[in-house]
């Protein structure tokens, strides 16, 4: 076998030629595989780093009944059906889940695969048109690659693992190549696989399910006899089920146990699948949800899954999610806006929806810079002729007429203020009613001859197809190079339906979904690319996209449609499990809360708002004089402390899922500034006295409360703690702001 040789770095990856074991390393985590008998691939172990691996863990044997030997080995204590594999095809006597499902022209889908080859080097392969974690140099990570092969057939499966050199983070994808002379049909391709022997270790499940305004909350469940599935079947990866999922174990907390978190770097349908036999074992497999799924694979051509991320920890929730942000904001989230504080905006959507005029929104952008806020937002409305959703998407030239001086000129005002401006789109939908649509009426995906159906009055625009693309992004060019644009908030207000296209034969109509994504994705790189100082945010109707594929081109999305701020503490809390707070936008919006009918206050609409990207989602004109200053005090604190809220360690401390309150904190990366976040949600006649103990700190430093000048050391803040606030009346909140002295201060 070869082996690649190394420079005097400490290599990430080994192969013990005599032992046939690949051993992936840093100083934080191991993955190790066996190339077993019959040259079969197994999983033996993922988590905390171990300095040496002798082949003690060898699968045992043992004769399992109706489990079936490994095709053309008689040995029946050696099965597949038991054995844990690092990647399962159908068939082969293995009887669970497989990963990969491939028709081949004779209508067989018999899978048997075997170890091939493999191949070790230097930095990460790029993933062509997909999304995905990056490195900035090759020493910054190492790459297996493990070649299976059908045992009978030259159907190739590349298995590929990265491990980053100082992140506890493994990277998995895979390639599916057809050296035959026939097409095959894939009709299933998991992006991975992990086998665990032992469901003591990670015996939960954590996923974020959820619903259009309520979404990412937090669920968390035993793995159980049978088959979970957790999986969006909307085109997306959706308000119901985001596309992440954490394995734990059930003594596992914020703070201590093993975690590993796994996230798909992509946007659309997906499906995580745990399945748990009989010997309690389970298995975990997830990519592309293979429901409305295929892919003919044409000879002497291959297929490349979306990218997994594996992190792992051994200090509970919170160093998993540690892990995760920071591989997200610093390996995935791209462009010049990576590490730039962002903006405070206010959006008119709240305050006009599609009823405004220049007068109107000049009054907000007049109040906007009295109150030093940094942006305005034109949301729905300016284009085509939309006074409502029944009309004009596709027609992305502006509304002539509505504005006095046009978009240019709202945009040169805003600009003369002293503020950036920023405008809603959404390219990826049609109306009936439309320029474009009574032009192109063969840009709608739709089956030929069946009128498709509509959601919120809008139809799904045939991104697989090249000319559809180029229409809509020859049309955004124009706005973009003709309007100062300096923020573009991209929404998608549906999930897609009628999926079909005029494009592809009958065979091939499983692929739609795909070439959708991967039309999108083209697009978004292209514009992102070309136009590298506007800020790009992602939306699906609030939170229905919130994913790390799409954090590729966009490194800040809405969190969600919901504004409310009580239930936003849950929706930011489950969100935070897997994304950074620099990729989570949260506004004010005005009281009562358009979706709840709720009232609270100005000052806990803004503590909450605050543990994300700042803005404001109201009608400026309207506030009192009072809440005028209160919102310039609240705008003056948030640009004090935004690099330590988006760019500092987050920490969740108490869970609003599961009590009464909820804790969050923020600290500086040099530890200098401390945000402590306090809720309580409902009031009682006898509260109780709640306490709270912050994370993070330097335990010889002294923490000064911003507030009332107390001074703590970050012993006593961590050890002891503090107690709530004696809060009086229901939504109460309380941001405390910390910063280190000096002894002698």
């Amino acid at each position: 076998m070869e082996q690649v040789m190394k420079n005097q770095r400490v290599a990430l990856i080994t192969f013990d030629e005599q032992e046939k074991v690949f051993h992936l390393s840093n100083s934080e985590i191991s993955y190790i595989l066996q190339i077993e008998e019959s040259e079969v691939l197994a999983h033996v172990y993922f988590g905390k780093r171990t300095t040496h691996y002798h082949n003690h863990k060898k699968y045992p044997r043992r004769d399992r009944g109706f489990s079936g030997n490994v095709p053309l080995n008689e040995d029946r204590t050696y099965s597949k059906d038991t054995l844990p594999q690092e990647y399962s095809g159908h068939g082969g006597m293995d009887y669970r889940l497989p990963a990969l499902m491939i028709r081949r022209e004779n209508g067989s889908n018999l899978l048997d695969l075997r170890y091939e080859s493999f191949q070790i080097q230097e930095g990460k392969p790029n993933l062509s048109g997909l999304p995905q974690a990056y490195i900035k140099n090759d020493t910054e990570a190492e790459t297996l690659i493990v070649t299976l092969k059908d045992r009978e057939e030259k159907i190739y499966v590349d298995l590929s693992y990265t491990i980053y050199r100082e992140r506890a983070v493994i990277t998995r994808s895979l390639k599916v190549r057809n050296e035959t002379n026939d097409p095959v049909m894939i009709e299933k391709a998991a992006s991975f696989q992990l086998d665990f022997t032992n469901s003591g270790r990670f015996d939960e499940v954590i996923a974020l399910p959820g619903a259009h305004v309520k979404e990412r909350q937090m669920s968390r469940q035993s793995i159980t006899d049978g088959i979970k599935s957790f999986e969006s079947r909307r085109g997306s990866s959706s308000h119901q089920m985001n596309s992440f999922i954490a394995l734990t174990n059930h003594a596992t907390t914020e703070f201590t146990g093993e975690a590993i978190g796994i996230h798909l770097v992509y946007s659309g349908n997906h499906s995580f699948e745990i399945e748990k036999d009989a010997i309690q074992q389970f298995r975990v497999i997830g990519g592309i949800n293979p429901y409305n799924f295929s892919w003919e694979l044409q000879p002497y051509e291959s297929f490349q899954t979306p990218e997994i991320l594996l992190t792992y920890s051994d200090q509970g929730l919170n160093g998993m999610s540690q892990v995760t942000h920071h591989l997200l904001r610093e390996r995935v989230a791209r462009g010049r806006f990576q590490y730039q504080e962002r903006p405070i905006l206010v959006n008119n959507w709240e305050a006009t929806y599609f009823d405004f005029t220049s007068k109107k929104i000049e009054a907000i952008v007049d109040e906007a810079n009295e109150l030093a806020i940094e942006m305005f937002v034109l949301d729905d409305g300016w284009f085509g002729k939309r006074d409502s959703d029944q009309s004009s998407l596709g027609d992305w030239f502006e509304y002539q007429g509505k504005l006095k001086n046009g978009l240019k000129g709202i945009a040169d005002y805003v600009h003369q203020k002293g503020l950036k401006f920023g405008l809603w789109v959404e390219p990826e939908m049609v109306s009936s009613d439309s320029q474009l649509n009574r032009n192109h009426p063969e840009f709608m995906m739709k089956e030929p001859g069946r009128q498709p159906s509509a959601s919120r009055s809008q139809h799904v625009l045939d991104f697989t197809r090249k000319e559809v693309r180029q229409t809509i992004e020859t049309q955004l060019r124009h706005l973009l190079d003709s309007v100062e644009i300096d923020y573009i908030k991209w929404d998608m207000n549906r999930s897609l339906s009628d999926v079909y296209s005029v494009s592809l034969g009958k065979q091939n109509q499983g692929e739609v979904l795909h070439r959708y994504l991967l039309g999108l994705y083209e697009m978004m790189e292209n514009l992102t690319n070309d136009y590298p100082h506007i800020l790009w945010e992602g939306c699906s109707g609030g939170g229905g996209r919130f994913d790390a594929g799409l954090l590729y081109y966009m490194p800040q999305s809405w969190t969600s449609d919901n504004t409310d701020a009580v239930e936003r503490i849950n929706i930011q809390y489950g969100t935070s499990l897997a994304y950074p707070i620099s990729a989570m936008t949260a506004h004010v919006s005005a009281v009562p809360n358009h979706q709840t009918g709720r009232v609270t206050s100005l000052k806990t609409r803004g503590d909450v708002a605050m543990g994300g990207v700042f803005g404001y989602e109201l009608d400026l004109t309207k506030l009192s004089s009072e809440e005028k200053q209160e919102v310039a005090a609240q705008v003056e604190f948030y640009k004090k402390i935004r690099q330590t809220v988006q760019y500092g360690d987050f920490y969740r401390l108490q869970n609003p899922f599961e009590q009464n309150i909820a804790s969050w904190e923020f600290v500086s990366k040099n530890q200098q500034e401390v945000l402590l976040f306090i809720n309580r949600r409902l009031a009682n006649a006898q509260p109780e006295f709640h306490e709270v103990r912050l994370v993070g700190l330097s335990e010889e430093k002294l923490y000064q409360n911003q507030i009332d000048g107390k001074v703590y050391s970050g012993s006593e803040l961590m050890t002891i703690g503090l107690y709530f606030p004696d809060f009086y009346g229901d939504f109460q909140t309380e941001l405390i702001h910390f910063m280190s002295i000096d002894e002698g201060e």
